[in-house]
């Protein structure tokens, strides 16, 4: 078996895409509402997903806050995304420096930027919800198993 998605809670769906298409170079996977609201519990949402390019059976699903929770949770969930609480992972590059200075032209925003660390070269950014990645080149481009 293998992993083949992750979610990722976002504030705006619409706001998301545009991010991880346009800023951050995913490529949407999937974008289809499942049924309508009068269907009962789980109709009505969004399925967004965006992947890598050149790694689609690994995506990112681009969830709302409120898929699946209440009210009161949903808000505690869209605190927690703002707040910049939530590390959803690690996205590899093979050259960090050079992958940060291309994010940064376009507009992404960094909280660090790349510094040599025990495992590689990381940088940290936050998607246009509040959620952060590391961008990390390990010491070893691609990981050996």
């Amino acid at each position: 078996m293998k992993f083949s998605h992750a979610t990722v809670w976002v504030l705006d769906q619409e706001s998301a895409k545009a991010f991880y298409t346009e800023k951050l170079g995913f490529e949407v996977g999937t974008d289809i509402t499942v049924g309508d609201e009068s269907e009962g519990a789980g109709a009505g949402f969004r399925w967004l997903t965006v992947h890598a390019p050149g790694q689609p059976d690994v995506e990112l699903i681009l969830a709302d806050t409120s898929n699946g929770h209440d009210a009161e949770t949903t808000e505690q969930i869209r605190a927690l995304v703002a707040k910049g609480a939530l590390g959803p992972g690690v996205m590899n590059t093979d050259d960090c420096r050079k992958t940060y200075e291309e994010l940064s032209a376009r507009g992404v925003e960094f909280q660090q930027e790349p510094a040599d660390r025990p495992y590689g070269v990381e940088a940290v950014f936050r998607d246009d919800s509040g959620n952060w990645f590391s961008l990390t080149q390990p010491k070893e481009y691609p990981p050996q198993s």
